[in-house]
């Protein structure tokens, strides 16, 4: 990311190694240099979606994921929102753990200062009609106010996002997030002709949603084995529409 010039990133979609979860080829990585080049090449107005879960040790979850968002805060992101990426197929969690299975991942959307786009995904409506919603005020008293049905059929939809996982997607790669979920985000946060980034672009799969949604995207990634099913998966996507920079 040295390489890329200040200010010049509409929108990150990445995931970063979760710990000692999974095994990348032996590489690691420099959270806190990656947050503070992140944060030096998006555009203001732009968003960075990091998509992140927590090892379990020792009957203790290790916390990295609200370590990595606080840290995000320090060097000069907002945490706009927190959202819930919901898998709706999860393995069991091992006896001997005494807990739930974990069913879900985090992700951390952070803007630097307010987001320039905001398309919110659309979910179908349920509850049309004229009615009455009541919220409270923060002395607690409480608020009635009439509803309109306006005709719509959808609605915005909650920061919980729901999606099958496995299959792989025909990569080898050890950790891959489904493509409706990178794309939900590139059509949220960014326009057309914005570029993506994806500094640990893995599998690929941010810079193949954003090709096929034609936004301009950079991929970096270090393992020349990833940056192969990369270039394999973008070659038989679609027609090329966009350039593709790997480093």
């Amino acid at each position: 990311m040295k390489t890329l010039k200040d200010n010049s990133i509409d929108l990150t979609v990445t995931s970063p190694p979760y710990d000692d979860i999974r095994k990348y080829n032996g590489y690691t990585f420099d959270f806190e240099g990656i947050a503070r080049e992140l944060f030096r090449v998006t555009k203001q107005g732009g968003v960075v979606v990091w998509v992140v879960g927590d090892e379990t040790k020792e009957f203790n979850e290790t916390g990295t994921s609200f370590k990595q968002a606080m840290y995000f805060k320090d060097v000069g992101f907002n945490l706009l929102d927190t959202m819930i990426f919901l898998k709706k197929v999860y393995p069991p969690a091992y006896p001997s753990l005494k807990r739930y299975a974990n069913q879900f991942e985090y992700m951390f959307i952070l803007s630097k200062g307010k987001p320039n786009i905001f398309k919110p995904k659309q979910v179908d409506k349920i509850g049309l009609g004229q009615g009455k919603k009541a919220y409270r005020q923060k002395n607690g008293s409480l608020v009635r106010k009439d509803v309109v049905d306006n005709g719509k059929v959808t609605k915005n939809a909650s920061n919980v996002w729901s999606y099958p996982v496995g299959g792989g997607n025909g990569t080898n790669h050890p950790a891959i997030f489904p493509e409706k979920l990178a794309e939900d985000h590139i059509l949220s946060w960014s326009n057309e002709g914005d570029t993506v980034l994806d500094p640990m672009a893995g599998s690929g799969t941010t810079l193949k949603m954003a090709k096929k949604n034609g936004r301009n995207y950079i991929g970096i990634e270090i393992s020349e084995e990833y940056v192969d099913i990369i270039n394999k998966r973008l070659d038989t996507t679609i027609k090329e529409k966009n350039p593709t920079t790997l480093r």
